[in-house]
């Protein structure tokens, strides 16, 4: 330690320390060794041999905060896989006579505004062999090769989140590897209050994960399962896939329809170290988030029409269009409209509404979404003229998506 005019102050009699002692550099006793404070070894610029800034969490919409779909979906549970609510966290259900309603809401531990809410409204208390409730957050290969995954010096990692629930309950979460078909799960407690889970993995030398946009990590949340995903014994070591050792342990969601379950905060970072959540503002996640996924809205309300694009006649029945996607997409997307479009050349006159349900083919790119009607969606245009596209009613949209 440096700053000699402390020195003769750290120690009274007897060697007793006096008190803190402020100084401005710390020197390691053996050089390359490092710098140990409160267990966490400091070298390199790094905590316990990883970084310090940077982009630690290779979580995506980990505090809530973005839901371009909705803030609230009932009745979910039928079987099926689907992004309902928030970015980024799929919900999978499997012959669960199970409903819960899907919420974005406004709790948290101290530091987060948003959270993940499940109010399980319909109870089911017999449990087939082959049910499951899983909530799913799926992650790119090529934002994983820090892992190491597959190597011999492949890295630890630690996921952490906040969770409460009306009651108490234990659930698992699990790293499966979508490529190799190799997984690891943890049990986690939930109580009434809100709490901080940490839980760190082994690295797994065996099956890389490719340098690709394809799927290879789903972090999953296992809140209800039968037998055929709980029979053995979980295990905390990356292990060939096997059903019965996914969830063992776990109790049931849909035991009640008291039953809810919050999480907040969910965090992936290399190494044995749950450090504090990485908050990122509310753009920068957003622009995370249509990568894979983004709403435009294009309603219409009279003088305030939110338009699209243009687009133009390519004969009288039928328009071309496109516009740049908010940012690069991870693959070329699908293109839905929920409703009728409607277009026009800035006269309410020469407004034209398409036809229900009308048929249209989309070319888009992970650079443009890009489509053309067909088969006669409009009528009366004029051949070679501009349009301005908006929706055909106040709460119209077009969704572009490109998910894992």
């Amino acid at each position: 330690m440096t700053r000699a005019s402390d020195t003769a102050r750290l120690l009274g009699a007897g060697g007793t320390l006096n008190g803190a002692l402020s100084v401005d550099t710390i020197s390691e006793k053996t050089s390359g060794s490092g710098v140990t404070i409160d267990s966490l070894n400091v070298k390199d610029g790094g905590i316990g041999g990883h970084q310090i800034g940077g982009r630690r969490n290779i979580v995506i919409n980990g505090a809530m905060q973005v839901a371009q779909r909705a803030t609230s979906v009932t009745g979910l549970g039928a079987d099926g896989s689907a992004y309902n609510t928030l970015d980024r966290f799929k919900t999978s259900f499997s012959s669960t006579a199970g409903r819960l309603t899907m919420t974005q809401t406004a709790d948290g531990p101290s530091g987060f505004a948003n959270c993940l809410k499940f109010d399980c409204t319909t109870a089911d208390t017999s449990i087939a062999a082959g049910e499951y409730l899983v909530l799913a957050n799926r992650i790119e290969g090529q934002d994983l090769q820090q892992l190491k995954k597959g190597t011999s010096d492949a890295e630890k990692v630690t996921v952490s989140f906040y969770v409460k629930g009306n009651a108490n309950a234990t659930y698992a979460f699990e790293l499966y590897d979508a490529v190799g078909g190799r997984h690891a799960s943890q049990l986690f407690n939930v109580t009434t209050s809100w709490n901080r889970i940490s839980l760190t993995f082994n690295g797994d030398t065996t099956d890389t994960l490719a340098d690709s946009n394809a799927l290879a990590l789903e972090l999953n949340f296992w809140l209800h399962a039968g037998s055929n995903f709980t029979s053995g014994t979980i295990s905390a070591d990356f292990a060939s896939a096997d059903n019965t050792r996914r969830a063992a342990g776990i109790s049931s969601f849909f035991d009640s329809t008291d039953r809810t379950f919050f999480l907040t905060g969910l965090q992936m970072e290399v190494g044995s170290q749950a450090t504090p959540f990485e908050h990122r503002s509310f753009g920068e996640e957003l622009a995370l988030c249509q990568r894979y996924y983004y709403r435009r809205k294009m309603t219409s309300a009279g003088l305030n029409n939110e338009f699209l694009s243009a687009c133009y006649a390519y004969g009288t029945t039928d328009v071309q269009g496109g516009q740049p996607h908010p940012v690069i997409m991870r693959a070329a997307p699908s293109l839905s409209f929920n409703d009728t479009i409607k277009i026009t050349n800035g006269s309410a006159a020469a407004s034209h509404e398409s036809s229900s349900g009308f048929s249209f083919t989309s070319y888009s790119s992970t650079d443009m979404v890009s489509f053309y009607t067909q088969s006669s969606a409009f009528s009366g245009l004029t051949q070679h003229r501009t349009y301005m596209m908006y929706g055909g009613a106040a709460n119209d949209f077009m969704e572009v998506s490109s998910e894992l």
